[in-house]
């Protein structure tokens, strides 16, 4: 490796390290016996030196995870590093629970399978917590025999 002050000065020119400085291997003999800026500049005009490019991080892989995990994926039980109201909110929670359990309310009223008398009692019931989910609300209406026809 003669080339070495060559390599060096041709990062100096150049304004980049020195391992992105390319050398034409056909014209080594050439290189080797440059031993000044000025000849180095030469050579770099001539083409038998030349700037390589810069190499940046990959974004491939991070790519591929992202769209595994935005399809549901790697977001098991060992991925998660809080407790379920670190990672949402009780009152988030709350607040997604009671629109879902008001919105399917509505449209059973709009629907006419609820009584209006039948409504406001789910709706109280629904504001105290009593369902955990829409299929809880509509298993309670049918045990109850709340509904005026069959719910869809």
């Amino acid at each position: 490796m003669a080339e070495v002050t060559q390599r060096r000065l041709a990062a100096e020119i150049l304004g980049i390290g020195r391992n992105r400085v390319w050398m034409d291997p056909q014209r080594l003999e050439d290189i080797q016996l440059a031993i000044t800026k000025q000849e180095i500049r030469g050579l770099i005009s001539e083409g038998a030196i030349r700037r390589l490019p810069e190499m940046g991080v990959s974004r491939g892989r991070a790519r591929r995870l992202h769209a595994k995990r935005a399809r549901g994926e790697r977001r098991g039980a060992g991925r998660r590093k809080g407790g379920p109201k670190a990672r949402a909110s009780e009152q988030h929670s709350w607040t997604a629970l009671i629109r879902a359990l008001r919105a399917e309310l509505a449209t059973l009223r709009k629907k006419r399978v609820l009584t209006p008398n039948a409504y406001r009692s789910l709706y109280g019931l629904c504001k105290g917590h009593v369902f955990d989910s829409v299929g809880e609300l509509r298993r309670h209406i049918e045990s109850q025999g709340l509904a005026r026809r069959r719910i869809r």
